[in-house]
């Protein structure tokens, strides 16, 4: 299995220790005075401080549009609706708030999608069958 790595910039090193961190749940790796790891569910991101990349509501997602670029991760079902309650406790302000997809068809998925504290968008899906994950 491979596993991906994403750096992006954050305007707030402390900020975001506290929402990857203690929010999300991300184990932290290497750090300097501009940047830090994370364990972002199985995966590398590295955040630097410096300007947020710039994004736009054109995604299509059913009626909704969302914010793109945007990073985000699969989850299973279980630990989808432990971090979306986890969320929802904390007062996180939702772009998409969470909700299920294709319901009974093939690639039923559960979404949301939030911002970090620098406005970074990111989207976490959940599957209770990730071999639908590229389903059809």
């Amino acid at each position: 299995m491979s596993i991906f790595h994403l750096a992006y910039n954050v305007t707030d090193l402390a900020e975001a220790r506290a929402f990857y961190g203690d929010l999300l749940g991300c184990t932290e790796g290497r750090s300097t005075e501009t940047w830090v790891d994370f364990n972002f569910f199985g995966h590398q991101i590295s955040l630097h401080l410096g300007t947020p990349f710039s994004t736009a509501a054109t995604g299509h997602v059913g009626d909704h549009l969302v914010p793109m670029p945007h990073l985000g991760v699969i989850l299973s079902k279980a630990e989808w609706d432990a971090l979306a309650e986890r969320l929802k406790a904390a007062g996180v302000e939702f772009v998409l708030a969470p909700f299920t997809r294709f319901a009974g068809e093939p690639g039923e998925q559960s979404t949301m999608f939030f911002r970090d504290p620098s406005g970074n968008p990111i989207e976490i899906k959940g599957f209770a069958d990730m071999s639908g994950v590229f389903a059809t």
